[in-house]
């Protein structure tokens, strides 16, 4: 199974950074029995492979090749592939660069590395044949993709950005076949690669006949990609929420890559993060 990570963004809302916006420090993860930084993407990576991936690949932009000296060729388990995306050209075009590794007969993850979401295991409320969100309640849903569904879960609309959403619920997280997939990316082509968002191109997979299920199994969602997000992520670890599922820490994998806090080079710190933050 496969675990698409988009990474390719700038992160210009919580800019300046002198690194990635996918390894800003946020709480920390167990080495051995030393307590690290952990980097945001790192928690996608987690629920990825607590998901079934055993391969993950992040599509980068030219230039963030500070994510592969982070990760390196593997996350634990899992091995680790990268693609780039050549201009930032939305979310479409950069999944959809993965295609070409990724058969009709494998599953796919997808996810976004700047944020955090619970329950940890959420990948596995999904349903393995279909395509289907993981959803999430937000008090802001205007910020997000919200999903209409019906009674029974099947996916009516989905709302992107919009101003007056009929529903609260989000989408965090999605999977699918990997013949699904390829269908989409079909649709995609033949609209002359238009789709920015993954939601237009749904809502015309679904006017053509096509399915999707939204699964309103999540309990809690924060992006980080804003200074507001960053505060909210540091809060949720450390709410009673996360307790039972490990607390603040990622504890089951480790990037194989360069560590941020080696000797030669290294990521600032989370008190460094804060202090950045202070300064803007």
């Amino acid at each position: 199974m496969w675990g698409i990570i988009p990474a390719a963004g700038s992160g210009s809302r919580i800019q300046p950074l002198a690194f990635s916006k996918e390894l800003l420090p946020v709480g920390s993860r167990l080495d051995g029995e030393s307590e690290r930084p952990c980097a945001v993407s790192e928690y996608l990576c987690e629920r990825m492979i607590r998901g079934g991936a055993d391969k993950l690949c992040f599509v980068i932009a030219p230039g963030k090749s500070d994510i592969m000296e982070y990760y390196g060729g593997g996350y634990g388990p899992a091995s680790v592939a990268y693609v780039v995306q050549p201009e930032p050209a939305g979310l479409c075009d950069a999944i959809f660069r993965v295609a070409p590794l990724i058969t009709p007969e494998e599953h796919v993850l997808v996810g976004l590395p700047d944020t955090i979401w619970l329950p940890a295991d959420g990948y596995r409320a999904l349903p393995e044949q279909k395509l289907s969100f993981l959803l999430f309640p937000v008090d802001n849903p205007t910020a997000f993709d919200a999903v209409e569904t019906d009674d029974a879960g099947h996916v009516r609309e989905i709302q992107v950005k919009r101003a007056r959403p009929s529903t609260h619920w989000v989408w965090g997280a999605f999977r699918m076949p990997g013949r699904i997939l390829h269908d989409l990316r079909r649709l995609w082509i033949e609209r002359d690669r238009a789709d920015e968002y993954m939601g237009t191109l749904v809502n015309a997979w679904l006017a053509q006949g096509g399915e999707a299920a939204g699964i309103k199994a999540g309990k809690a969602y924060v992006d980080v990609g804003t200074l507001a997000g960053y505060r909210a992520a540091g809060e949720l670890l450390r709410s009673d929420r996360p307790a039972a599922e490990g607390g603040t820490h990622v504890t089951m994998a480790a990037p194989a890559g360069r560590r941020p806090f080696g000797p030669k080079r290294s990521l600032p710190s989370v008190h460094a993060a804060s202090e950045i933050e202070q300064r803007t």
